[in-house]
């Protein structure tokens, strides 16, 4: 099994309670509106009509001329990608979310994890090059690391096929490459992801960004239906509301700025993150956990760092309270 956040069932039986606050993921707490979902989407398969409508509010969502590809989350991209070139050798940015590796290596790719060198982001970047396929992962999951669409794309031209995941890119749309994909474009793949930015994970929806040979390559593999008819009705509305989408930026920066004096005030250190998840380095990451999970409150640490910690942002005033008095708690510990 591979390590993840999102695991509150393992938390409840190993700390006991039944009023948690899961901050493991990077999901938005604050979820749209889903309202009323027309009996007909989950009476009949989905039409080719509605697969259209629910691309076309894509691409003016992303900003994009690329063809759309929807999925079942930016998880099926990932799992799908590695068939869209013959083996060759993946090199990926890592400290990273770790299922791109796992499904190249899954598919038979031999995967190269490049870490931080310290040499900025430009020179991470060059580390890349040559590569059959390369993973940029933009902002970076779980560090915040941040590359210019400008060098993604000097890249792309340096590598077989790029792959882009922007799953935590709606809140910073400037970071996006999306805008410089077209119909034309043959070796880049940008990923987004639905559920995270609208606080809906389980309507399990993502779209895969790329040229026309490409994508309907995915089509292929995805089979017809590949996203289910309520899933469509849901993200067609939400990837027109501008007005929400602005209101959420706003909100999710703020939230971000107020965990990060919180955190600051236990004594962690920030080591970056995105709007909708905040990385922290502790003392002692696993003590920190504990002593938030004994207050029924859920994190994210990593097996390959003692004291790297993550959270996502809580969701009404009842749970800042309780994080801030947890984390007021992490002074008196010395955790």
């Amino acid at each position: 099994m591979r390590d993840h956040g999102g695991n509150l069932d393992w938390a409840m039986r190993q700390f006991g309670g039944e009023d948690w606050i899961d901050l493991s993921t990077g999901i938005n707490p604050v979820a749209y509106p889903v309202g009323d979902i027309p009996a007909r989407s989950w009476e009949v398969l989905p039409t080719r009509s509605d697969m259209a409508g629910l691309s076309a509010a894509a691409q003016a969502a992303y900003r994009t001329g690329a063809q759309l590809v929807p999925l079942a989350g930016a998880q099926s991209a990932i799992q799908l990608v590695p068939y869209l070139r013959e083996i060759g050798e993946a090199r990926i940015l890592v400290p990273t979310y770790n299922e791109h590796a796992a499904a190249l290596r899954h598919a038979g790719w031999p995967v190269q994890e490049i870490s931080d060198t310290g040499g900025g982001s430009a020179a991470r970047l060059a580390q890349l090059e040559g590569a059959d396929l390369a993973v940029v992962v933009n902002p970076n999951n779980p560090d915040g690391s941040r590359y210019s669409p400008e060098d993604l794309l000097a890249l792309a031209d340096k590598v077989g096929l790029l792959v882009v995941d922007e799953s935590f890119g709606d809140p910073e749309p400037e970071l996006s490459i999306a805008t410089h994909v077209t119909e034309d474009t043959q070796n880049i793949v940008v990923m987004r992801s639905f559920g995270k930015f609208y606080g809906l994970a389980g309507v399990r929806l993502g779209f895969a960004l790329t040229g026309a040979e490409m994508a309907e390559t995915l089509r292929g593999m995805a089979g017809p239906w590949p996203v289910p008819g309520p899933a469509i009705a849901i993200a067609t509305r939400a990837l027109a509301d501008q007005a929400w989408q602005s209101e959420t930026c706003i909100r999710l920066r703020e939230d971000a700025a107020r965990l990060d004096a919180l955190a600051a005030h236990a004594g962690w250190r920030l080591v970056g993150g995105s709007p909708l998840f905040r990385t922290y380095s502790t003392p002692n990451a696993e003590e920190a956990q504990r002593h938030l999970a004994e207050r029924q409150i859920w994190s994210r640490i990593f097996p390959w760092s003692p004291d790297w910690i993550r959270l996502g942002l809580p969701a009404g005033a009842a749970q800042w309270a309780r994080l801030q008095e947890t984390l007021a708690g992490e002074v008196a510990h010395g955790i």
